[in-house]
């Protein structure tokens, strides 16, 4: 009678069982790993330790920096897009609020695809409708500006099938592209930490999960 293999036990596991753990992993390469070695990581917290929260507002704060010849510098205009999105009904969607406000955030770093780079930061941490809007919301905010600069101001019909492409258009059309109002009463920061607290307190999914679709 054949005899099932045992079952190769996690770090997870050996942590839970209370079980023999070093005090620092001793691989040289991860190939060379063993689960014992990501319990001792794990057990010091070395897989849990995230400051993106915290990064995150360092950079939305750079924001302040004036813009020439916009109405509102992009610090403004985040605040903006996120009690805009507040006020029509997103209070209680913390991803929503969260991506309305740090949606630009990435411009430092990605001034010609900003999106892309913020809907990296956000992937692990929001469902995959906001994530395919945030990753998409230039092309869709392009539709009210990109006709004056030469360019197609419909290139977001390519997509126009995709079942998130609604939530995009809202996002961009609703709340976005009207944040630039100097006279409108901007909600403060402060409003919105809980739910960006809330959103960065713990991944929806980790790098060995099946990511979402793009």
């Amino acid at each position: 009678m054949a005899v099932a293999a045992e079952k190769t036990k996690a770090a997870h596991d050996l942590i839970a069982e209370g079980a023999p753990i070093p005090s620092q992993a001793r691989f040289r390469s991860f190939s060379e790993s063993t689960a014992e070695d990501w319990a001792a990581i794990l057990s010091k917290g070395g897989e849990h330790k995230s400051h993106v929260l915290e990064l995150c507002l360092e950079h939305l704060d750079k924001l302040k920096q004036p813009e020439p010849g916009y109405p509102v510098d992009r610090y403004e205009h985040s605040l903006q897009t996120a009690t805009r999105a507040w006020r029509d009904g997103q209070s209680g969607d913390d991803q929503m609020i969260a991506a309305a406000l740090l949606h630009d955030i990435g411009d430092f770093f990605a001034p010609y695809n900003h999106g892309e780079f913020c809907a990296a930061i956000l992937k692990p941490y929001v469902r995959p409708e906001i994530f395919w809007t945030v990753k998409h919301h230039e092309m869709f905010q392009g539709y009210h500006f990109f006709h004056h600069l030469g360019g197609d101001r419909n290139a977001r019909d390519a997509v126009r099938d995709h079942p998130f492409a609604e939530t995009c258009r809202r996002f961009c059309d609703d709340w976005d592209q009207t944040a630039f109002d100097p006279a409108y009463d901007t909600m403060p920061l402060e409003a919105f930490l809980p739910s960006l607290q809330r959103v960065f307190a713990k991944p929806l999914r980790q790098v060995y999960d099946r990511v979402q679709e793009n």
